[in-house]
């Protein structure tokens, strides 16, 4: 289960470093993919092919494959070099500009840009203490 955050600066070539924690689980190939809310997702194989299989579940509709499109389309296949860094794609990389941050979710990692995840209210404990009554979860 990947969880915790860590901060990397992107390259002027858009490489980054992946989490040392991160990098077992995901894999030697993963995949990366426009995510939600301004993030990127970072999915081990066995999890995407999990993902695609839902996706593909979903009826023939507009919505649906608006969302097949949406993840499909801007999904790229991944492997680190040596060094444990990757190259993020330039049509995934627009939005992370110097600093960029992994967030580990359950079976995914979420990629932000710095700024973007400083701004996010989900670090904000009353925020997320809202959030929480409202999904109804109990500590």
């Amino acid at each position: 289960m990947f969880m915790g955050q860590y901060r990397h600066t992107v390259d002027a070539k858009g490489r980054v470093f992946v989490p040392a924690k991160f990098r077992e689980e995901l894999g030697e190939y993963f995949v990366l993919t426009m995510g939600l809310d301004g993030c990127l997702f970072l999915y081990p194989d066995e999890k995407w092919e999990g993902f695609v299989k839902q996706l593909k579940s979903l009826p023939g509709t507009k919505e649906a494959r608006q969302l097949q499109r949406y993840f499909l389309a801007n999904a790229a296949k991944m492997e680190m070099d040596g060094q444990g860094r990757i190259m993020i794609p330039a049509h995934l990389r627009s939005g992370i500009k110097k600093e960029a941050v992994f967030v580990g979710i359950f079976d995914r990692v979420e990629l932000w840009d710095g700024e973007c995840f400083d701004a996010n209210p989900s670090g904000d404990m009353e925020s997320a203490a809202e959030a929480a009554a409202a999904q109804g979860l109990i500590f």
